[in-house]
C-alpha cells in the first residue's frame, strides 16, 4: 500500500509539473494579447510595433518600454522596428504584436476593411490619440515643383512599401489627380534613404509624413537647397471631404523648432494612435493607458513629439473605438463622462457594421 501511494503521488507531481510548464507558444501569444491571469500569477509580455529606427515611432516605443514595465501586470515589453502602420496592424491581427503606434488613416482602413485590408477588417482599439503626423513634401530647389500636381513626371520618394507614409502619399497624389504611373520614378525609400537620394540628385522630391520637425528634413536642409510643397487648395479640400482623419495644418514661419522657414507651409495632418487588439484584457489596457497619461504629465518625457499634444484630448476625435479598459480610465478623469466619448460609441457601431 505504501508503494502504491508513493507511486501515485509521484505521478501526480509529474503531471502537475507538466501542466505548469506545458503552455504552448500559441497559448503564450494569446496570453500576451488577452492579459493572462490578473491575480498576480502571470504578468504578460508585450511586443511593441513601432517604425523605422530613423523615424519618431521607434524612440517613442523605447521611452514607453520602461514606463509600461513598471506595471505589475507587465513582465516585459519588447520594442521592435517595423515598416510602421500597415505592418503594425497586420502584426496585431496575427498576434505578433500586442501594442503599436499607427496613423489614423491606416487604422480607419483596417477598421473598415478597405484598401490593404479589403475583406479582412481588423479588430483593433485605440488606447490613446497622439500627436499629429504632418504631410511634409520636400522638393529640390530648381525642380519646378511648387504644388502636388507638379510632381507629375518627377522622381518621388513615397515611403516604404506598406508604411503610413506611402498610404498618405497615395491619397495626396490621387487628390491631385495623380497616380504612380504619372511619376517618372517611384522610390519606396524611408526617410534616411530619401534624404540621401535627394542630396545626390537622384530624387526630385519626397514625402515625409511625421511629427514636426522631422530630423531627416532638418539634416537635408543643412546641406541641400530644398523647399516645402503646400498641400492646399482643391487637393486639400478633396482630402478633407473624402477622409475623416485629415485636418488642415500650418507649419508656422520663423519658428526655430519648426525649421525656421521664411514662409508658412499649408498642408494637412493625420493623428497618430496607440492601439491594441480589441481582445486585450481590460485591466491591462486600463493600466497601460493610466501609466501613459501619468508619464505625459511628468518631467520625464524625452521624445519631442509626445510634447506636441494635450494629454486631456487623448480619447477625443478618434477614428477607432476606445478600448473598454482605456475608457474605464478616461471615465475616472471625466467623473462619469462629459460626452467626449460620443464618437467612440459611434465608432463601435460602425465597427459592428463592417
Amino acid at each position: 500500500m505504501m508503494g502504491r501511494s508513493f507511486w501515485t503521488a509521484g505521478v501526480l507531481a509529474v503531471a502537475m509539473a507538466l501542466a505548469g510548464c506545458g503552455q504552448s507558444s500559441n497559448d503564450q501569444s494569446e496570453s500576451a494579447s488577452s492579459g493572462g491571469d490578473q491575480n498576480g500569477k502571470q504578468a504578460v509580455n508585450l511586443i511593441f510595433g513601432t517604425g523605422g529606427t530613423s523615424g519618431t515611432y521607434y524612440p517613442i516605443g523605447g521611452a514607453l518600454k520602461g514606463v509600461f514595465e513598471k506595471s505589475d501586470l507587465i513582465d516585459n515589453v519588447q520594442v521592435v522596428s517595423t515598416g510602421a502602420s500597415v505592418q503594425n496592424i497586420n502584426n496585431i491581427m496575427d498576434g505578433t504584436n500586442q501594442i503599436a503606434i499607427v496613423m489614423s488613416d491606416v487604422a480607419y482602413d483596417a477598421l473598415k476593411g478597405n484598401n490593404q485590408f479589403k475583406g479582412r477588417p481588423a479588430k483593433i482599439d485605440a488606447i490613446a490619440g497622439l500627436y499629429p503626423n504632418v504631410v511634409q513634401i520636400v522638393a529640390l530647389d530648381g525642380s519646378n515643383i511648387h504644388s502636388v500636381a507638379d510632381l507629375k513626371g518627377k522622381r518621388v520618394g513615397v515611403g516604404k512599401v506598406g508604411s503610413g507614409v506611402e498610404a498618405s502619399a497615395k491619397k495626396v497624389l490621387a487628390s491631385a489627380g495623380l497616380k504612380y504611373d504619372d511619376l517618372a520614378k517611384v522610390s519606396h525609400t524611408g526617410y534616411a534613404d530619401s534624404v540621401t537620394d535627394m542630396s545626390n540628385g537622384n530624387l526630385d522630391a519626397a514625402f515625409f509624413t511625421s511629427g514636426v520637425p522631422n530630423s531627416s528634413i532638418t539634416g537635408l536642409m543643412q546641406n541641400t537647397k530644398v523647399h516645402f510643397v503646400n498641400v492646399d487648395g482643391d487637393t486639400a479640400k478633396k482630402l478633407l471631404q473624402k477622409y475623416p482623419y485629415y485636418e488642415n495644418y500650418d507649419i508656422a514661419a520663423h519658428t526655430k523648432n519648426k525649421y525656421d522657414l521664411a514662409n508658412d507651409v499649408h498642408t494637412v495632418s493625420i493623428r497618430n494612435l496607440l492601439i491594441v487588439p480589441a481582445s486585450m484584457d481590460k485591466a491591462v489596457a486600463k493600466d497601460l493607458t493610466q501609466r501613459f497619461y501619468d508619464y505625459l504629465g511628468s518631467d520625464s518625457v524625452s521624445v519631442a513629439a509626445l510634447k506636441q499634444f494635450d494629454r486631456n484630448t487623448m480619447n477625443q476625435n478618434l477614428v477607432l473605438p476606445v478600448h473598454p479598459g482605456a475608457k474605464a480610465f478616461y471615465d475616472t478623469l471625466n467623473k462619469g463622462g462629459d460626452g467626449s466619448n460620443d464618437n467612440t460609441d459611434s465608432a463601435k457601431q460602425d465597427n459592428g457594421a463592417s
